[in-house]
């Protein structure tokens, strides 16, 4: 593993400049440039401080590239949401998803089942209806989405969906932030 490849695209994915990155770090520019272009090797110490800052473990850092460059998921990869309620399922569909800018999960509701209102939180969200009908209320609003139509909202706003259709409904949610609980 290159760790200065691995540090440069870590401070570009998350918008620093190598300065922003060494004063969050307590070190110089210039320690940071060496060690992007592996001109220089850091102390375990002075890597994790650097790590500390893109928010992930050492682990995470030097885990295998194959596994953070997974672009593909199927249905074993899956994360089951641990709520009780057997009429609704969640499930996480890209594992990591809180170390990553978006939420994706599938929604599934059993024929007459509502999932918990939801708070207002920071972030955006996007559904798209895979199958069967719901009803999504936003604040005192209800809005009637049918399967192949999405809808669109800032989280600012309280939440929840409903399945008022005969059949299973599923729903295709992207958050973001992250916020879905497992």
């Amino acid at each position: 593993m290159r760790i200065g490849e691995r540090l440069k695209r870590l401070r570009m994915v998350n918008s620093l400049t190598q300065e922003e990155l060494a004063s969050r770090a307590d070190v110089s520019k210039g320690f940071i440039s060496q060690l992007e272009n592996d001109a220089t090797s850091p102390s375990i110490a002075t890597l994790k401080d650097i790590v500390d800052v893109f928010g992930i473990s050492m682990q995470e850092f030097f885990s295998d590239t194959a596994d953070a460059e997974n672009v593909v998921y199927g249905k074993d990869a899956r994360v089951q949401s641990t709520a009780d309620d057997a009429g609704v399922k969640v499930e996480l569909l890209v594992p990591g998803a809180q170390n990553r800018e978006m939420d994706p999960v599938l929604v599934t509701l059993k024929p007459g089942e509502e999932m918990a209102e939801q708070v207002y939180h920071e972030g955006e969200e996007f559904g798209y209806l895979l199958a069967g009908r719901i009803q999504l209320h936003l604040d005192d609003q209800i809005h009637k989405v049918k399967k192949d139509e999405c809808f669109y909202f800032s989280s600012d706003r309280k939440h929840r969906v409903k399945n008022v259709g005969t059949a299973e409904a599923k729903i295709l949610w992207v958050v973001t932030p992250p916020t879905f609980d497992y």
